[in-house]
């Protein structure tokens, strides 16, 4: 019987904290990212801006391969970095468009739907039972998201729309980072998404591709460097501790990005954003929770179950 990185931290309380400082760190060096992306997409299409993303990531990551060799690439799961990384181009590259036309804030909070999507995927694709409570919090959440676009008053433009494919594009890829980070290492995770989604983020690029001026490396380099790191806390926080807990750290985002659009891009957000903002959140921590005790008692059923066949052996 096989035990994975998150059983093995919830046993242990020591890397459990580890994991939640590294969701700390990520949290807060992601929190910078939607201000890079912004000034980045001044001077360039989100698409090229995405592609540059991706190119700088790359270019960082190759010391590790050098230092490592090409041994550290050996695996056999390249299958599931080909879906992960086509889904994560979808996802940035609607995200990209998404910071570029909206508010810090209000992007961030239909960002957050990720966790509601990847309930309806549970449910949908994976056959997986997903009872009244979590259905009900799923469609609270989405509850919040109308409250938030506000479609009766005005129309819901493409950039919200791009935001909500992007969170949905995120729960995909997210189910396939999950998957990996059992047996691949996290810089090598990082590593397999830039080099797979440079080529992939090129493609689109090069439709609207304009030689970017002087001013905007500084922003491009900025953007991969940020989010490199982040990336790279982020999957080493989901091998140290589970998902669950994990979930509401990562939530500090949301008034991060609400004040910096405020101070920096003078976005005011009104009252009813932040109740919709709020729901979102609290529906989708409460997933998260329901996860964490059906999960647990998942473990305490197989665990009980294997003492009985050792008994049973034993007599």
């Amino acid at each position: 019987m096989t035990t994975s990185t998150t059983d093995k931290a919830a046993a242990d309380p020591s890397t459990h904290v580890q994991g939640i400082a590294w969701m700390l760190v990520g949290t807060v060096v992601f929190s910078v990212m939607p201000i890079t992306v912004r000034e980045a997409t001044r001077h360039m299409h989100p698409f090229e801006a995405a592609f540059f993303r991706n190119l700088v990531a790359l270019l960082i990551m190759t010391p590790w391969l050098v230092s490592t060799g090409f041994t550290a690439l050996r695996t056999s799961r390249w299958r599931l970095y080909t879906t992960r990384a086509l889904t994560g181009a979808v996802s940035m590259f609607s995200w990209f468009y998404g910071m570029a036309h909206m508010p810090l804030g209000a992007a961030q909070a239909l960002s957050f739907t990720q966790p509601l999507f990847a309930t309806l995927l549970a449910a949908v694709i994976l056959r997986e039972d997903v009872r009244l409570r979590r259905w009900s919090a799923t469609v609270l959440g989405f509850v919040g998201v109308l409250i938030i676009i506000q479609p009766g008053s005005r129309p819901v433009g493409i950039p919200e729309m791009a935001v909500l494919l992007s969170a949905l594009f995120g729960a995909m890829s997210a189910v396939q980072v999950k998957s990996l980070s059992k047996t691949e290492s996290t810089s090598a995770m990082v590593f397999f998404l830039a080099l797979y989604m440079t080529p992939f983020s090129l493609v689109p690029a090069l439709f609207v591709w304009t030689w970017p001026p002087l001013e905007a490396w500084f922003w491009i380099a900025a953007m991969g460097t940020v989010g490199t790191i982040g990336h790279l806390c982020v999957v080493r926080a989901y091998h140290l501790a589970e998902a669950s807990a994990l979930m509401p750290y990562d939530y500090i985002r949301l008034p991060m990005a609400a004040i910096f659009g405020w101070a920096i891009y003078n976005e005011a957000l009104t009252t009813t954003f932040w109740v919709g903002a709020a729901i979102i959140a609290g529906s989708a921590i409460y997933i998260a929770h329901r996860e964490r005790v059906i999960r647990r008692r998942e473990l305490d059923r197989s665990a009980r179950g294997l003492a009985a066949d050792t008994v049973k052996t034993r007599n």
